[in-house]
C-alpha cells in the first residue's frame, strides 16, 4: 500500500504544481483610467493601428494616444481650442486632417504624432465630410475638398456657395479650384469595391449649372458631373440614359459595387417622387425599378439604401405617410430591377432601418419587422416588433429561435418550438453602441439585447444574447441590458452593464460557455465599448461618465479606462487549436453565389490567444455545383416564370446570317451572375449557347418582322401590364396565356385550373391577379415574372359583378366580393365582401348581400384611406340575384375598416367614383325619381371643394324611344349641373359617345341625336358629330376635309355636309380611343362626309393632327388602327372584312405602305401595343374565317425599319426633330383655364425613333390675363337670364374671408363670382373680388418697428440654428449617404452600413435645430441625446456627406 499511497501523493503534488502554475500563469487583466471634461464627437482608431483619436468638439481639441488608449497626449501642434472636425484617410491609415472653421487646416501622416498646418482659400462647407478621397494606394494624396465661398451684400448679410478644390500630394502644395456652384464632389475609384475600368481620374461631382446672385439654386439646375481632367478642358453633363431629362440631382453616392444617383422627378404631377439611377461600370445608368409602382413611390422622404452587398443593393421603401413602417427589397446584380424581400420592416424618423449584414458572411442578414403594421397605420398604436433573420441574401426570412434556458439555467417561460416564442433584439434604430449593431469582424459570433416571447421588449427590460454560429443558434449569456464587443479574433468576449453604472466588466475566454468578473475599482455609466477595427487586439477601450462624487479634482468626469487581456492566457494557439468553420453550414442554404464560405477559427475550449493583431480573418472559398439560382436572364431576354425567354429577335453580329434559311449559335437565354463562382462542369451550364434558325434573328435595318400564334379558342379578354412589355390572354376555354415580349411567344399559365377572370391592378402597374372557379387565385407583384397561389374567403360571385377592387395608395389593400351559398343558385344565395391588407394571405368581412364594396379613396377623391363604402341591401335573407326595388339597396360608410358604420343613404340606385368626386344616385321612394348627390370626402355631400369641374350624362329618352340624353357640366365642386349638349347619343348598355382627347385639356368629342322629333316615330337615330375646344362651352361640328384620299372631291358639298364619325358605343374594344397620349394632337377616327353619320361598312378612315380642327381622310373603308412609338409610326388593318396585310405609316398619314403577314386572310378584331402607345411592336388580334371558333395572334414588329434616334433641342435648331404645336393656334379662344399650353411633337416627315426618351419638357405654358371664362359662380350663386351670376332665393352668402396668405397686401370680400381653381390665370379682370381690406400684421406696420420687435432679438438664435442647419443636413430635402452625417457621436471605420436616407425634414424646427446645438455644448445633454444616433463609418464610402437643395415649391 505505501508505494500507492507515495504514488497519489505525488500525483497530488504534480496537481498542486500545475494549479500553482496555473494560477501564476493566468493573471487578472489591467486597466488604466484617463479624465477627460467632454464627450468626444469622434472617438477613431487609425485602421491596423493602436493610435487612437479623441476629438473634444466642446472644447475643440484632438487627443492622441499610440497605446490603444493607455495613455493620451493633447496634439500640441494644432492651436487649442480650433478643431472643429477631424477626419480620416479612409485608404491610408498614416493620415488625418484636422479641419477648422477658418482657412488653415492640419494633417498628420504619422497617426497623430506630428500635424502640419495648410491653407485653403475658403473655409470648410458646412457638410458632414468636406474632404472625399480617392481609393488607390499609389493616389492616396489626391483629395477633394469642399469649402464655402461667401460674399458680403451689404452690411447684414452675405451670399453664399460651395466651391471644390482638388490636391494631388494631400495638401502639400497649393489646392487648384475644381469646380464652383457644387454640393458633392467625389472620385469615381473611391470604394475598393466598386470596380470598373474607368479613368483613374474620373470626378463626379453634383453641381449647378447656373449661378444665383442669392445663392439659392432651383432644384431643375441640379445636374451630375464629370470631368476626366479636373474639369479643365474634360467636362460633361452625364445624361444617366435619359438625355437632357436628367436634372433634380438630390444626391450621389456609391455603395458597395453601385454608383447610385438620386434625382428628383420634375415631371409635372410628381409630388416630390425620386428616381434612382444606377451604373456599374460609370459608363451605362439604368433607372431602378419597383414592383410596386404606387403605394411605394420612392417619395423624397421615404427610402433608404441600406448595407448591401457586392451582388445586390438593398433599398427600404416606406409605403405609409404616417408610419415609419417600410418595405425592403433588394435588387439583380446590375442594381436595376428590386424585388420585395421583407415588408413592415421598422425604420425611424431620420430614415435608418433595422436591417445589418452579418459581417464576413455573405447573405446573412437581421432585421426588425413591426408585427402590428396595421394597428400602427390604423390607430397609431404602439409598435411590437418582431426580429428575423436571412441566410439567403433576402429571399427568405425566419424567426429566431430562443434558447431553452436562461443564463442562469432556467427554463425560459415559452416553447422555443412554438412560432410564437422568438428571440427579439434591438437594432440600428435604437443603438447603444456604436460601431456594428450585431456582429464584428470575428467569423460566425453575433451578439444582441433584446427578449424572449411575442415581440421585443423595452431595452431596459431586455437581456444579453450570443450566437457562435451566424444565427442559427442562441444562448443567453448575461441578464439584463449590456455593451458587448468582440477581440482576439472571437477568442475574447468583453460585456459591460448598461442600464446602470457599473464598477465590474465581465468576460470569458472560452466563447461564453463561462464568465469572469473584473473590477474597475471606480464606478461607470458606460457610453462606449470599443476595440481596434478588426477586432484583433486584446485591449479593449471602454468610454463612460462618473458621477460628480467620484470625480477628482479638475480631472474631468469622462473616463476612458483602457482593459487589458493580454495576461489572462499566457500561450498562444497553433494549428492545433484552431477549427475550420462553415458559413450556414447549419442552415440548408451552404451555398450562396456559387460558393461555400468558411474560416479559421480557435476552438472554443482551448486556452490560448489567437494574437496575429490586425490582421483580418482569411476567407476561403470552396466553389459548389451550378445551380438555377446561380443564372439570371441574358441580356435580351425577360424573366417569365422559370423561363428566360427573348424579349424579340435576338441581335447578331453584321454577317453571321447572311442567310435566313441557315442556323446560328445564340444565347440559351441564361448567363451567371456576375460575380458567382460556381462549377459549371459539375452543375448546370445554363449558359451553354444554342442553335437558332437565322430566321428569329434580329433583321437588318429596314426590315420587318412577323410572328403568328394559334389558340385553340376564341379571345374572350386581354390587357396589357401598365409600363410593361408583358400582356394576359384569357380565352373562353377558360385559359389564361402570358406574353412577356409583346406577343413575339406565349406560355399558358397553370393549365391546371380553370380560370373564370383576370385582373389588372387598377393603381400598382405591375400586380395582377387570375380568377379561377373556385376560391384559388393566383397574384403577381412583378408583371408575371412569377405568380403565386393563394385561397380567398369564398368563390368569386355569379352575378356578374366584380370580385376585386383596389385601393389608390396601398396596393395590399384588396376588397373581394364573392358568393355564399350559390351553388346551382340556391335561395340563400348572396354576395359577400371581404377585405384584406395584406394582399390576400388573410381576409376579413365586410359585410353580406352587398352588390357594390369599394375604397371610399381614390386617386383624387382624398377620404380617409380606411374607409370603405358598401351598396348593402337592408333586407339580407332570400337569393339576392332576384331583389327587386322593394328592398332598398342602403349606402354605407364604415371607417376603421367597416368597423364604424354610418348609413348615408336610405336607397341608392348606385354609386360611382370619379376623379376627385364619389358620386351618388340616390332614389326617392316618395317620388320615383333620382337625386344626384356629389362628395369630395365620402362623408360629407354637396360640399365645397376647389378642384375641377365633371361631366355627366342623364339620359332622357328609352325604350321604347331610342336611347339618348343630355350632357351636363358641374360648376368646379361638382354641386350645380348646366346643360352642355343635348340629344347625346348613348347605348343599351350605358355607353355614351363621349370622348375627352387625352392629354389636352377641354378638348372632346360627342355624336348628338339629329333627329329627336323623328326617331322615337322611326326607331332610327341620324347621328352627328360635334367637338368642343373649350371645355364644353361650345360644342361645333367637325370640318370635313376638301378632297378624299384618292383626290377626289366628295359627292357632299352643301354647308350641312361636315365630318361625322363613329364613337364609344359602336367599338369592339373600348380601349381604342381616338388618341393617344403619347402624340398630342393626333386623332383617328372612321367617318364619312356627309349630313348623318353613314354605316359603319360603308364608312372611311380619317386623321388630323391638330386635335380635331382639320381632319384628311387618309384610307378608303373603316379601318382599325393604333399608334406606335409616339406616332413615329401607325398602323390600320381593314375592319370590313378578312385581310392578309397591314397598312403601315411613319409621316403620321401622309403616305401609307403595305406589309403582307399571312397567306391566309385573318378577321383583324383589334390591334394591341403597350398602353403607352411607345412600342414598334403591335399585336394583332383576329381570327381565321375558316376557325371562328378558335383565335390567332400575330406579332408585328416594326422596330428595324429605322434605327436613327430622334432629336429634341432647347432651342428648335434646324436639326431638331420635333416641333412646338398648340391647340390654341386654330382656336377661337386664345387661353383656356387661363393659360396657352405649347406641347413637342414629332414633325410629321421625321423619320427617326422617339423610343423612351422623354421630352426636354412635355409642356410649355404661357400665362394668359383673366377673363369672364375662367370664373363661376359662388356657392349659393347660379347664372340667371342674362348670364350673370345672382344669389339663389331663399339661400345666404358665404360668410367674408378675411383670412391673408402668404404675402398678400389686402383680402377682399366675397362676390357672386369666384375664380375656376383649374384656372391659372392672372392680373385682367376680377369679378371676384369686392371692396379691399389691408392685411393685418407686417404689411401694417412699419419696418422699423418689426425691425427692433422681431428681427433683433431672433438674429442670433437664428444664426445658430441655420449654423447647425446646415452642418447636421437637416435641410429640407437633404439625403443620408453612406458615412457622412453629424453622426454617429463615436465613429470607426470597419463598420460596412451603407445609407442614402431621405430624412424628414418636417420633424425638427428651429427650435429643436438650436437646442441640439446648445446641447451639444454641455456634456450631459449630449450624452443623453446625442449618443443615440447613427452608425459606424463605412469604408465603401468614407468620405460621403449631406447634401443640401433649396426645395422648388
Amino acid at each position: 500500500m505505501a508505494p500507492l499511497h507515495r504514488t497519489t501523493m505525488l500525483l497530488w503534488s504534480i496537481i498542486a504544481s500545475i494549479l500553482v502554475l496555473t494560477t501564476v500563469n493566468a493573471q487578472e487583466p489591467e486597466h488604466t483610467v484617463s479624465y477627460f471634461h467632454n464627450l468626444p464627437a469622434r472617438l477613431f482608431f487609425f485602421d491596423d493601428q493602436p493610435s487612437l483619436i479623441y476629438h473634444d468638439v466642446v472644447e475643440q481639441n484632438i487627443y492622441v494616444s499610440n497605446d490603444e488608449g493607455r495613455s493620451w497626449t493633447r496634439a500640441d501642434d494644432i492651436p487649442e481650442h480650433k478643431a472643429a472636425m477631424v477626419i480620416e484617410h479612409p485608404f491610408d491609415n498614416n493620415y488625418a486632417f484636422v479641419l477648422t472653421k477658418g482657412k488653415v487646416h492640419y494633417r498628420t501622416q504619422d497617426r497623430g504624432k506630428t500635424w502640419k498646418a495648410f491653407d485653403m482659400p475658403i473655409g470648410p462647407a458646412l457638410v458632414g465630410r468636406p474632404l472625399s478621397f480617392h481609393s488607390d494606394p499609389k493616389k492616396y494624396g489626391y483629395i477633394l475638398y469642399q469649402g464655402t465661398a461667401c460674399e458680403r451684400v451689404g452690411p447684414w448679410g452675405a451670399v453664399c456657395h460651395d466651391e471644390t478644390y482638388y490636391t494631388k500630394d494631400a495638401f502639400g502644395s497649393a489646392p487648384q479650384k475644381l469646380l464652383s456652384e457644387t454640393s458633392r464632389c467625389q472620385f469615381a475609384h473611391s470604394s475598393k469595391d466598386f470596380k470598373h475600368d474607368a479613368h483613374e481620374d474620373l470626378v463626379y461631382c453634383v453641381a449647378f449649372d447656373t449661378t444665383a446672385n442669392d445663392g439659392v439654386h432651383s432644384l431643375s439646375s441640379s445636374r451630375l458631373f464629370s470631368s476626366t481632367d479636373f474639369f479643365q478642358s474634360d467636362s460633361r453633363v452625364e445624361e444617366l440614359g435619359i438625355g437632357k431629362n436628367a436634372r433634380g440631382v438630390v444626391a450621389f453616392a456609391i455603395v458597395s459595387k453601385f454608383a447610385v444617383v438620386a434625382m428628383r422627378d420634375l415631371a409635372p404631377g410628381n409630388n416630390g417622387e425620386m428616381l434612382l439611377y444606377v451604373s456599374v461600370d460609370t459608363k451605362t445608368w439604368a433607372q431602378a425599378q419597383f414592383p410596386h409602382a404606387t403605394s411605394a413611390k420612392l417619395r423624397e422622404n421615404a427610402y433608404t439604401i441600406v448595407e448591401s452587398t457586392t451582388h445586390s443593393l438593398a433599398v427600404d421603401v416606406m409605403l405609409q405617410d404616417q408610419s415609419t413602417i417600410g418595405t425592403l427589397f433588394v435588387s439583380n446584380s446590375n442594381g436595376t430591377y428590386f424585388v420585395e424581400s421583407l415588408r413592415n420592416t421598422n425604420r425611424n424618423e431620420l430614415g435608418y432601418v433595422d436591417y445589418e449584414n452579418l459581417y464576413g458572411v455573405e447573405g446573412v442578414g437581421l432585421a426588425n419587422i413591426v408585427s402590428n403594421a396595421e394597428e400602427v397605420e390604423a390607430h397609431r398604436a404602439s409598435k411590437q416588433l418582431k426580429s428575423r433573420i436571412t441566410f439567403d441574401d433576402g429571399r427568405t426570412w425566419s424567426r429566431l429561435r430562443p434558447p431553452a434556458e436562461d443564463s442562469e439555467g432556467r427554463r425560459i417561460s415559452c416553447n422555443p418550438s412554438d412560432d410564437e416564442c422568438s428571440l427579439h433584439l434591438h437594432s440600428v434604430t435604437l443603438p447603444h453602441n456604436f460601431g456594428r449593431v450585431f456582429s464584428s469582424p470575428a467569423p460566425g459570433f453575433v451578439m444582441g439585447v433584446g427578449s424572449i416571447g411575442e415581440y421585443l421588449q423595452p431595452y431596459e427590460e431586455c437581456d444579453t444574447f450570443l450566437s457562435t454560429d451566424n444565427g442559427v443558434t442562441w444562448k443567453m449569456i448575461r441578464m439584463d441590458a449590456h455593451k458587448y464587443e468582440f477581440g482576439d479574433s472571437g477568442s475574447i468576449f468583453v460585456v459591460v452593464n448598461d442600464e446602470e453604472s457599473t464598477d465590474e466588466v465581465h468576460y470569458s475566454t472560452n466563447l461564453g460557455k463561462s464568465w469572469k468578473k473584473y473590477k474597475l475599482g471606480l464606478k461607470v455609466r458606460a457610453r462606449v465599448l470599443t476595440t481596434v477595427p478588426d477586432s484583433t487586439s486584446q485591449k479593449f477601450v471602454l468610454l463612460g461618465q462618473i458621477s460628480k462624487k467620484d470625480a477628482k479634482g479638475n480631472d474631468g468626469r469622462c473616463v476612458v479606462i483602457h482593459l487589458d487581456f493580454a495576461k489572462t492566457r499566457q500561450r498562444q494557439c497553433t494549428e492545433d487549436d484552431m477549427e475550420r468553420w462553415y458559413a450556414r453550414s447549419a442552415t440548408n442554404e451552404e451555398c450562396l453565389m456559387g460558393h461555400k464560405q468558411w474560416y479559421k477559427r480557435r476552438k472554443a475550449d482551448a486556452d490560448c490567444y489567437v494574437g496575429d493583431k490586425f490582421t483580418d480573418p482569411v476567407e476561403h472559398e470552396d466553389n459548389c455545383p451550378c445551380t438555377d439560382e446561380d443564372y439570371e436572364c441574358d441580356y435580351n431576354f425577360v424573366r417569365q416564370s422559370d423561363k428566360c425567354i427573348p424579349a424579340g429577335p435576338e441581335p447578331i453580329p453584321a454577317g453571321i446570317c447572311g442567310d435566313p434559311t441557315k442556323t446560328y449559335m445564340g444565347s440559351s437565354g441564361f448567363r451567371r451572375i456576375p460575380g458567382n463562382t460556381c462549377d459549371r462542369e459539375k452543375g448546370l451550364k445554363k449558359d451553354e449557347p444554342k442553335e437558332k434558325p437565322c430566321s428569329a434573328a434580329q433583321p437588318a435595318e429596314g426590315e420587318i418582322v412577323h410572328q403568328t400564334f394559334d389558340f385553340h379558342a376564341p379571345v374572350a379578354q386581354y390587357s396589357y401590364f401598365r409600363n410593361s412589355r408583358t400582356i394576359l390572354v384569357r380565352l373562353r376555354d377558360h385559359t389564361i396565356w402570358q406574353s412577356s415580349n409583346e406577343g413575339y411567344t406565349w406560355e399558358q399559365q397553370h393549365p391546371e385550373e380553370r380560370f373564370i377572370s383576370f385582373y389588372m391592378h387598377a393603381y400598382s402597374n405591375d400586380r395582377a391577379y387570375l380568377i379561377t372557379n373556385t376560391e384559388t387565385f393566383f397574384y403577381t407583384t412583378d408583371t408575371g415574372k412569377t405568380w403565386n397561389k393563394l385561397k380567398g374567403p369564398t368563390a368569386p360571385n355569379p352575378l356578374g359583378l366584380d370580385v376585386l377592387h383596389f385601393h389608390p395608395m396601398k396596393s395590399d389593400y384588396l376588397i373581394w366580393s364573392g358568393g355564399q351559398d350559390c351553388a346551382h343558385f340556391g335561395e340563400n344565395c348572396h354576395v359577400e365582401a371581404y377585405y384584406t391588407t395584406n394582399n390576400g394571405r388573410n381576409w376579413k368581412l365586410v359585410d353580406t348581400y352587398v352588390r357594390n364594396c369599394n375604397w371610399a379613396r381614390d386617386a383624387e377623391l382624398l377620404a380617409d384611406p380606411n374607409q370603405i363604402i358598401c351598396e348593402s341591401y337592408k333586407n339580407k335573407q332570400g337569393n339576392q340575384l332576384f331583389f327587386k326595388m322593394e328592398n332598398p339597396l342602403q349606402l354605407i360608410g364604415g371607417t376603421d375598416f367597416f368597423n364604424k358604420k354610418t348609413l348615408l343613404f336610405e336607397h341608392v340606385v348606385g354609386f360611382a367614383k370619379f376623379s376627385e368626386f364619389l358620386i351618388v344616385a340616390e332614389y326617392q321612394t316618395d317620388r320615383g325619381s333620382l337625386d344626384l348627390q356629389v362628395s369630395l370626402d365620402g362623408r360629407r355631400f354637396a360640399s365645397e371643394s376647389s378642384t375641377k369641374a365633371v361631366f355627366l350624362h342623364v339620359t332622357v329618352s328609352e325604350p321604347p324611344n331610342p336611347w339618348w340624353g343630355n350632357i351636363l357640366k358641374s360648376n368646379s365642386n361638382g354641386t350645380y349641373f348646366g346643360v352642355s349638349s343635348d340629344y347625346v347619343n348613348r347605348n343599351e348598355n350605358g355607353f355614351v359617345d363621349f370622348e375627352k382627347m387625352i392629354g389636352l385639356d377641354g378638348i372632346a368629342l360627342i355624336n348628338v341625336v339629329s333627329n329627336p322629333h323623328e326617331a322615337p316615330l322611326t326607331g332610327r337615330k341620324e347621328l352627328q358629330t360635334r367637338i368642343t375646344h373649350n371645355d364644353g362651352g361650345t360644342w361645333k361640328p367637325l370640318v370635313p376635309p376638301k378632297l378624299d384620299s384618292q383626290g377626289n372631291k366628295y359627292a357632299c358639298d352643301r354647308t350641312s355636309c361636315t365630318l361625322q364619325i363613329h364613337g364609344y358605343t359602336e367599338r369592339y374594344d373600348a380601349r381604342a380611343t381616338y388618341s393617344t397620349p403619347s402624340v398630342p394632337g393626333l386623332l383617328m377616327a372612321v367617318g364619312n362626309v356627309g349630313e348623318h353619320l353613314a354605316e359603319y361598312t360603308e364608312s372611311d378612315t380619317f386623321l388630323s393632327r391638330d386635335a380635331g380642327f382639320t381632319w384628311e381622310e387618309v384610307h378608303k373603308d373603316a379601318h382599325l388602327w393604333e399608334f406606335g412609338d409616339s406616332g413615329s409610326i401607325l398602323v390600320m388593318a381593314n375592319d370590313e372584312e378578312a385581310t392578309d396585310h397591314v397598312l403601315f405609316s411613319t409621316d403620321e398619314g401622309a403616305s401609307w405602305r403595305e406589309y403582307r403577314f399571312s397567306n391566309d386572310k385573318i378577321r383583324v378584331k383589334a390591334i394591341v401595343t403597350v398602353p403607352s402607345d411607345t412600342s414598334r411592336r403591335f399585336i394583332l388580334m383576329g381570327y381565321y374565317p375558316r376557325s371562328p371558333d378558335a383565335a390567332v395572334a400575330v406579332h408585328l414588329d416594326f422596330s428595324a425599319l429605322t434605327s436613327r434616334q430622334c432629336v429634341l433641342t432647347v432651342t428648335n435648331g434646324p436639326q431638331d426633330d420635333f416641333e412646338l404645336w398648340s391647340p390654341s393656334e386654330e382656336r377661337t379662344e386664345r387661353c383656356l383655364f387661363g393659360r396657352r399650353t405649347y406641347y413637342h411633337r414629332r414633325k410629321r416627315d421625321a423619320n427617326c425613333v422617339v423610343g423612351e426618351q422623354e421630352k426636354q419638357q412635355d409642356k410649355i405654358v404661357e400665362t394668359c390675363a383673366c377673363d369672364w371664362v375662367d370664373f363661376e359662380c359662388e356657392f349659393n350663386h347660379r347664372r340667371d337670364a342674362e348670364g350673370n351670376c345672382a344669389l339663389i332665393p331663399g339661400t345666404e352668402p358665404l360668410s367674408p374671408d378675411d383670412s391673408c396668405h402668404g404675402d398678400d397686401e389686402y383680402w377682399y370680400e366675397r362676390t357672386a363670382y369666384r375664380k375656376i381653381p383649374y384656372s391659372t390665370c392672372e392680373g385682367g379682370i376680377r369679378p371676384d373680388r369686392g371692396t379691399a381690406h389691408r392685411c393685418p400684421g407686417l404689411k401694417g406696420h412699419g419696418a422699423l418697428f418689426w425691425l427692433f420687435v422681431l428681427v433683433i432679438p431672433f438674429l442670433f438664435a437664428a444664426l445658430i440654428g441655420y449654423y447647425y442647419y446646415r452642418k447636421s443636413g437637416l435641410a429640407r430635402g437633404t439625403i443620408r449617404l453612406p458615412g457622412g452625417d453629424t453622426g454617429p457621436l463615436y465613429a470607426r471605420d470597419s463598420g460596412a452600413l451603407a445609407t442614402l436616407a431621405s430624412v424628414p425634414w418636417f420633424l425638427l424646427g428651429v427650435a429643436g435645430i438650436a437646442w441640439e446645438w446648445v446641447s451639444s455644448r454641455f456634456e450631459l445633454l449630449a450624452t443623453g441625446f446625442r449618443s443615440r444616433r447613427g452608425y459606424r463609418n463605412v469604408p465603401v464610402d468614407e468620405d460621403a456627406h449631406i447634401l443640401r437643395f433649396e426645395d422648388e415649391d
